[in-house]
């Protein structure tokens, strides 16, 4: 059986695929997983902002929800196929059945965050138009409707409250090489 590791620079799958909640840590940690296996990492909300040609909460406000998520299938489905690293999506990704469709046979980590981790990392939402309105009780929904789609996709779970980026990765490693 090959690991993670085993995958090169360039290779046309992710190493790791991370879902979860904003504030679960996808971004930092992806990071540090693609340093650890020596590949690059890609975070899918960058590629939608790349592909619009403004930032995330812009395209909320010009053009929609509808028209990000539509933003969201496509980039998606490109980095997944086409993408060697470690690859993180963002936390409303796996709503659309396409993505998780398109997620099955990846190695799929699910960063677990309780609601007090959450709120304490992304704070008041600033930059994520879905939690400006009223951050807290937005996130507890977004938690309760998301929770078990992040699991249904998942590989891997690993839960990200109270640790450093740095233990949550060494345990992601760890899993991923069992």
């Amino acid at each position: 059986m090959t690991g993670p590791g085993d995958a090169e620079p360039g290779a046309d799958r992710p190493v790791a695929v991370l879902v979860g909640p904003p504030g679960a840590g996808k971004t930092t940690v992806g990071e540090l997983l693609a340093e650890a296996f020596g590949v690059p990492f890609r975070d899918v909300d960058a590629d939608i902002e790349a592909l619009a040609g403004k930032p995330i909460p812009e395209i909320f406000i010009d053009d929609g929800e509808d028209h990000f998520r539509a933003l969201e299938r496509e980039s998606v489905v490109a980095a997944l196929a086409g993408f060697g690293g470690v690859l993180a999506l963002g936390g409303g990704a796996i709503m659309a059945e396409e993505t998780r469709r398109a997620l099955r046979g990846h190695r799929v980590v699910f960063l677990s965050v309780e609601l007090a981790d959450a709120m304490r990392r992304v704070g008041m939402g600033a930059g994520r138009p879905l939690l400006e309105l009223n951050p807290r009780a937005t996130m507890k929904y977004l938690l309760d409707q998301r929770r078990p789609l992040y699991a249904e996709v998942a590989t891997v779970t690993v839960k990200t409250d109270g640790r450093t980026p740095e233990e949550v990765a060494a345990e992601v490693l760890e899993q991923l090489n069992e």
